[in-house]
């Protein structure tokens, strides 16, 4: 590793990690080239990333290790991890995945910019390579699509893409306000209820690559469960767009400079 970069005592990078296999190590090393400090949740992986994880945590000061004993799904070990940095003074986090997926070298661009803008949160909007599949590239416009409708266009460029930097105040109070967002549902239920909060979105490119066996990708995506959860999340979210519709649309007509 080169000269780690200085700790930051406000932003951290926090990556859920959930059966990646060995891929976790380079996805570890890649962040903390370009942030410090890195924090992993390791949920109740299986696969041994745990001891490989604590092995390094021990030989670098800037990467914590948390290990949560079962797993519970992404919105409840960034829940967990996201706990912990407010009671140790962070203010913001930079969510990205474990499996390699997530582009490491825009970490300081994000960052930089929700230092620069604080109160908002800085959602990555995928820019896809040759390799990603179709079933997945199109079948995001959907989820897209039921988003900026129930937050009737706030400027969400992308609901899914996990590569965004939170608030983590507002955050917290929106999940704990509710027992979902525990699992695959938390990425895209987490930028609308934060819409419906206040936060304001700004949208940054960011590529993203899909990995295939061979080069140690790994999907816990089923598409008819996940699917299923999507539809009932939307659904909700729907309901509570309807009985915020009135505030949205005052928000909506209100002059740009005294928008959130």
């Amino acid at each position: 590793m080169n000269t780690p970069p200085a700790a930051s005592s406000t932003h951290l990078v926090l990556i859920p990690s959930y059966n990646p296999g060995r891929t976790v190590v380079d996805t570890v090393r890649a962040a903390r080239r370009h942030w410090n400090p890195v924090w992993v949740v390791v949920d109740g992986s299986t696969d041994g990333s745990d001891a490989w994880l604590r092995e390094m945590a021990g030989q670098d000061p800037g990467l914590r290790v948390i290990v949560q004993a079962v797993n519970q799904g992404k919105g409840a070990a960034v829940l967990e991890g996201i706990r912990q940095a407010r009671a140790a003074g962070f203010t913001h986090a930079l969510t990205m995945d474990s499996d390699g997926q997530h582009p490491a070298d825009r970490i300081p661009a994000f960052m930089a910019t929700s230092q620069a803008q604080p109160a908002a949160m800085v959602l990555g909007k995928p820019v896809f390579g040759p390799e990603a599949p179709a079933l997945r590239v199109n079948g995001r416009k959907v989820s897209n699509a039921w988003a900026n409708l129930e937050t009737l266009w706030a400027g969400i460029g992308d609901s899914l893409y996990g590569f965004r930097v939170y608030p983590i105040a507002p955050l917290m109070q929106v999940m704990r306000g509710q027992r979902f967002m525990r699992r695959f549902d938390f990425d895209p239920e987490a930028v609308v209820r934060l819409c419906w909060a206040g936060v304001p979105p700004v949208n940054l490119d960011a590529p993203v690559r899909y990995l295939d066996a061979s080069e140690g990708g790994v999907s816990h995506f089923r598409y008819l469960r996940d699917n299923t959860l999507l539809t009932w999340m939307h659904t909700r979210l729907f309901l509570g767009f309807v009985l915020r519709l009135p505030l949205l649309a005052w928000r909506r007509l209100r002059p740009p400079e005294k928008r959130p």
